[in-house]
């Protein structure tokens, strides 16, 4: 996990979401992965730094991650971010204007101004859900049944017990073949967890929202499902989502 400026050889997590073919790389192994790098760069903005100074990125979303060669995810754009010395408020007030998409904001702060870690968790999940749907946030099937995007849909989906509407048809064709070669289909234990946490990710208001190393503990208890012995794991199918 580094924070760096550079050119990746597997691009931005931004250039495979919408493009099936390029989707078909991302194994479910490898999207648990990169969400995995990006709450553990996000956990030492907010936690981890010298001087227990913090960082608030504010500006998450898919494009602001880089892949590199190793398909390690590194955070890059620090444009926006807000620089906290220690004894300072958790939060600093900043400028809806400068951010130029809607669709991963938390709600509290297009209401109140203010940025603070939780903002971040709340962007964090939406990128979760673009990874688990394999389309953006602002995708036109989306937009088609929510002006609010895929945050929306998804969390209508999981109230109501649709969410496998949601998942990437890649990771559900996989998951019908039994491919335990490519292990590109979801197992249904790491698919719950993911679900679960990108769920919470998004609530409303930060009180609902977990921690990033929250997050990070649960998205590694969902990779090691994944990665579990094949004979030891419940694959889902197409009929059979979640419990």
């Amino acid at each position: 996990m580094v924070l760096v400026t550079e050119k990746f050889f597997n691009r931005n997590l931004s250039d495979y979401l919408g493009n099936v073919n390029d989707m078909y790389i991302l194994t479910w192994e490898k999207r648990l992965k990169i969400c995995i790098d990006i709450a553990q760069a996000l956990i030492y903005l907010h936690n981890e730094m010298e001087d227990k100074k913090m960082i608030i990125h504010g500006n998450i979303k898919s494009h602001k991650f880089g892949i590199d060669e190793n398909w390690v995810a590194k955070i890059e754009d620090f444009e926006f971010a807000v620089f906290l010395p220690p004894n300072q408020k958790d939060e600093a007030m900043c400028e809806r204007a400068r951010f130029k998409s809607k669709y991963y904001l938390d709600p509290e702060y297009v209401k109140t101004g203010k940025l603070n870690r939780e903002s971040d968790v709340y962007s964090f999940g939406v990128v979760l859900l673009e990874i688990l749907c394999g389309k953006y946030a602002d995708d036109q099937i989306f937009l088609k049944k929510s002006e609010e995007g895929l945050v929306h849909v998804a969390r209508g989906n999981f109230c109501n017990g649709t969410i496998k509407e949601t998942i990437d048809p890649i990771l559900k064709e996989e998951t019908r073949k039994m491919s335990y070669i490519s292990n590109r289909g979801a197992n249904k234990d790491s698919l719950h967890t993911f679900l679960e946490v990108a769920n919470q990710c998004v609530a409303k208001t930060k009180d609902q929202r977990p921690t990033m190393t929250v997050v990070l503990n649960e998205l590694e208890k969902a990779f090691i499902f994944q990665v579990s012995l094949p004979s030891l794991c419940v694959y889902i199918t197409i009929g059979f989502i979640l419990a």
